[in-house]
């Protein structure tokens, strides 16, 4: 996290695009695309010889919907059109050709390889859509993003330092596109609704366990969400579980911190609303 984050002089933005696309998202995708298609293509110049014929003619008469006459039969030429276009489209048309690409039934280039690598692309740069299935699906969407927003602002403004820090740092730790760390971003999340129990119930020194337990004497909660995050913290506390020190992180990766940064951010968001109705928080 920045310094100017860290101390609450800039608001910790949410970096997931959705519905934008910077420039190093559409340069690996490209990336991809030319090193699994376009170069095993322009091996050779003639595009007859080069076995990528079907594949090009097929992007021409069901993705642009042009004349197939007008396809350049010279490799470089084709590598060069296609260039031209995917650096002018905006983002939705990236993403309309790379699920073109995947779902096209007979290819010459290595769908499986281009659909792994797309992935790893998706991932790394905080794309919020992934390839399952050769379809591109949404992994997040705007609501998540709010709810997220929401909780970081009203941690703020209600001074549950606490909340907001381990909010903050689930979000830089999920976001370090360098470094990504979902490991201790999961962490950070559970401690999170660890930290607002905590101050509901005044017991600074109750782990989520005892502290859920605790709450229905400050605020009604319902059962089963009493249960689910129980249960969650049981998940992340146990000898398996991200809180242990010997814990291997392979299994773990955007999604999985994903997934509990929402729902901890919305459960925060939940217990903020029943505290603001009890008068424990002051508007």
């Amino acid at each position: 996290m920045k310094f100017s984050e860290r101390i609450g002089k800039k608001e910790v933005k949410i970096e997931i695009q959705i519905d934008s696309m910077d420039i190093e998202l559409r340069n690996g995708l490209w990336n991809v695309i030319s090193i699994v298609f376009l170069e095993p293509m322009c091996k050779v110049d003639w595009l007859p010889e080069s076995g990528y014929e079907n594949s090009v003619k097929a992007i021409w008469f069901s993705f642009f919907k042009e004349p197939i006459d007008e396809v350049s039969m010279v490799t470089k030429s084709v590598k060069e059109q296609l260039r031209r276009r995917f650096f002018t489209w905006n983002y939705l048309e990236v993403y309309d050709f790379i699920d073109f690409l995947i779902s096209m039934k007979r290819t010459e280039f290595n769908k499986n390889e281009l659909v792994k690598s797309f992935n790893i692309i998706l991932e790394r740069e905080l794309s919020a859509y992934r390839i399952i299935d050769n379809s591109l699906v949404p992994i997040t969407n705007e609501q998540e993003i709010q709810t997220i927003e929401k909780a970081l602002s009203d941690s703020k403004k209600f001074n549950l330092k606490g909340v907001n820090i381990h909010l903050s740092e689930a979000l830089s730790k999920l976001s370090n596109k360098t470094n990504p760390d979902y490991r201790n971003s999961i962490k950070e999340s559970i401690s999170a609704v660890e930290s607002i129990c905590q101050q509901i119930t005044e017991d600074k020194n109750a782990e989520l366990g005892k502290a859920l337990k605790k709450l229905s004497s400050k605020l009604p909660i319902h059962g089963a969400l009493e249960q689910g995050f129980t249960k969650l913290y049981g998940y992340t506390s146990d000898s398996d579980g991200i809180r242990h020190s010997m814990m291997e992180e392979t299994n773990l990766d955007i999604e999985d911190a994903l997934y509990m940064l929402v729902s901890c951010s919305s459960f925060i968001n939940y217990l903020i609303s029943k505290s603001i109705k009890l008068n424990i928080f002051k508007i």
